[in-house]
């Protein structure tokens, strides 16, 4: 029953809210898309074209790109784009990235040109380390659920031969597992906190097997242990899951040069600008507000990457933004100074990637684009990417102290507005043309615009 006064008038609802449906999932895609046209789109011919028009022409391609998920209408495009000349670690590279957003390619593709002729990015990886974690509630004696886990603990890792026996092959596999007490935070409540090498796979799937079948072992023990009371032995596990906050699973990039290498104009000298610059990095470092606008600049960077080799970019985003707060307060993930009269520009992050696995073999140009890396292993894919997120934050700070974000991104979003008000070709020229030299807002495009069709 829909209350009158609610958000939502009971008039209102009846119109916007399409009629429950059976069966959706077992609906050809064709029929899908009918059921959405006449429940949503008011039959609108324009919104089914849209939908069919984005289809594959190969249906083989069609058809892999429907079973990467349920209930798939259509293909949502982005652009697939590349930023060259980026030498990391004395090897040159041209980075694959997915992203729909303006100037970020060419401020990664002008950062990588920057550094290039100054020694490049430096990158290492610092450990690959991987959490995961059974929740479970025990009422019992701390100190006799210490003795059973001591003396089950062989049983957890016997429990999980079969799922560990490839991974280990590879250099990876189960490392420890904890029995962590957090009944201050909640009554009763345990975890068994568990650490993984997933050698070039991500691993989430390995990892998530692994910790389901510790969850029944640890019951199935639990209720055979003369340690335990009857009560002690329902052990009631909560849930088993991966931790995408991957605080050991690390990479670090640098750039450095002379202070006087770096850009020296009429406005800024190399050391004004060193010093400018590092004082932006600090900013971000004490003022949350600014740090997280920062760090959403670095993930321009890294996200394209990650999107772009078939790697899951929420996990990546929540574990860099945890890893962030760390130390209780939001921080910037890149650090500045000044050192011996050199500029020294870091970062510092947590990147579980794999090159295994999930998309890395099934989505055409997901395999293109680690060809296009060399095929790397995954400490080099974090390292690449890494480096994609510090060039992206040079690239904006370095804006930002000088001409301002706006004065590159609005021309790069030039294009897009001109496309919104469907220029013509010739139109598009000649706009270019104009703003070369003189400041794109949207209201100026409009008016240009409209100077050019009177």
């Amino acid at each position: 029953m829909i209350k009158q006064n609610s958000i939502f008038e009971a008039s209102t609802i009846k119109y916007i809210m399409a009629p429950v449906v059976s069966g959706f999932s077992k609906l050809s895609k064709a029929d899908k898309i009918k059921w959405l046209a006449e429940h949503h789109f008011s039959n609108d011919a324009t919104a089914t074209n849209t939908l069919t028009t984005y289809w594959n022409s190969d249906d083989s391609l069609q058809q892999l790109h429907d079973e990467f998920t349920e209930n798939t209408i259509s293909n949502y495009y982005l652009p697939f784009s590349v930023a060259p000349n980026f030498l990391i670690n004395n090897t040159r590279y041209t980075l694959p990235m997915t992203i729909e957003e303006s100037s970020v390619v060419a401020a990664a593709s002008k950062a990588a040109k920057f550094w290039q002729n100054r020694g490049g990015f430096k990158a290492e990886v610092l450990s690959t380390v991987k959490v995961g974690q059974v929740h479970f509630t025990y009422t019992g004696s701390y100190k006799k659920l210490a003795q059973f886990f001591t003396s089950v603990k062989p049983d957890l890792l016997q429990s999980v031969s079969s799922i560990t026996r490839n991974m280990e092959k590879r250099g990876g596999g189960v490392q420890e597992i904890e029995l962590r007490d957090k009944t201050a935070e909640i009554d009763n409540y345990y975890q068994l906190h568990c650490t993984f090498e997933t050698a070039d796979a991500m691993g989430a799937n390995f990892i998530n097997s692994c910790l389901e079948q510790f969850a029944k072992t640890l019951v199935t023990k639990a209720k055979q242990y003369n340690g335990f009371s009857e009560t002690e032995k329902n052990i009631e596990i909560i849930m088993s899951i991966l931790s995408n906050y991957v605080p050991q699973c690390i990479v670090r990039a640098e750039v450095s040069c002379a202070i006087d290498e770096l850009p020296n104009t009429d406005q800024l000298s190399s050391q004004q600008y060193a010093k400018k610059f590092v004082r932006a990095v600090r900013i971000a470092e004490v003022e949350p507000y600014r740090a997280v606008t920062h760090n959403k600049g670095i993930m321009n960077g890294i996200d394209a990457v990650v999107l772009a080799t078939g790697n899951d970019f929420r996990a990546i985003e929540a574990g860099a933004h945890a890893y962030a707060a760390k130390d209780g307060k939001y921080k910037s993930l890149t650090h500045a100074e000044i050192k011996d009269d050199r500029f020294i520009f870091t970062i510092e992050i947590p990147l579980a990637l794999g090159t295994v696995g999930g998309l890395t073999s099934l989505h055409p140009l997901v395999k293109l684009a680690l060809q296009l890396l060399g095929k790397p292993n995954a400490k080099k894919l974090m390292e690449i990417t890494a480096v994609a997120g510090l060039a992206q934050n040079f690239a904006a700070i370095n804006s930002l102290i000088t001409t301002g974000i706006q004065q590159g991104h609005m021309k790069m979003h030039l294009m897009n507005i001109l496309n919104q008000f469907n220029a013509t070709d010739q139109e598009k020229e000649q706009l270019v043309e104009y703003f070369k030299t003189n400041t794109v807002t949207h209201s100026e495009v409009v008016t240009q615009i409209e100077k050019l069709r009177a």
